[in-house]
């Protein structure tokens, strides 16, 4: 076999090579003026899988009122008194809910608001309630308004 570019005898297995769109067979020599097109190209293992997302057949449900969860006023004096009730140290709560001592008193100074999963293992742990349920709704009642209305405008005569 010859090799396409330089015509010099190919010993062996050509190269396939793609230069300017074309696919040549060429030599050792000749292979650098193209890109190789028969190597094969090793996949990276680091490449996740592609997750199918299937599309859902429900609608979701829109209500005109939502139920939120908010935390009360004065949670660092339920935490501080359910504490002491215990009988633990702003130490040893902090390993019970596997948290950092110095946010536990920062939480009990109310210097911050704990995050919904502190609250979770705060109200577990010391066996209180730490958040209220309350409605929140999407209309704002904007239309209610007292002032004049088209009643009031307009003159409605009867025949």
């Amino acid at each position: 076999m010859e090799c396409e570019i330089c015509g010099a005898e190919i010993h062996g297995k050509s190269i396939k090579v793609t230069i300017d769109g074309s696919e040549l067979d060429v030599c050792v020599k000749c292979s650098q003026h193209g890109t190789v097109s028969n190597k094969r190209m090793p996949v990276s293992r680091k490449v996740a899988p592609v997750a199918r997302i299937l599309p859902t057949r429900r609608a979701p449900r829109k209500s005109f009122e939502t139920l939120s969860d908010e935390l009360v006023d004065d949670y660092e004096m339920i935490i501080r008194d359910a504490r002491r009730e215990h009988d633990w140290s702003q130490d040893q709560l902090a390993v019970k809910i596997k948290e950092k001592a110095s946010l536990l008193k920062k939480i009990e100074r109310g210097d911050i608001t704990p995050e919904d999963p502190i609250i979770k293992k705060l109200e577990y742990t010391l066996d209180v309630k730490l958040t209220e349920r309350t409605r929140e709704s999407e209309w704002g009642g904007e239309s209610l308004n007292k002032g004049t209305t088209l009643g009031d405008i307009v003159k409605i005569q009867r025949k």
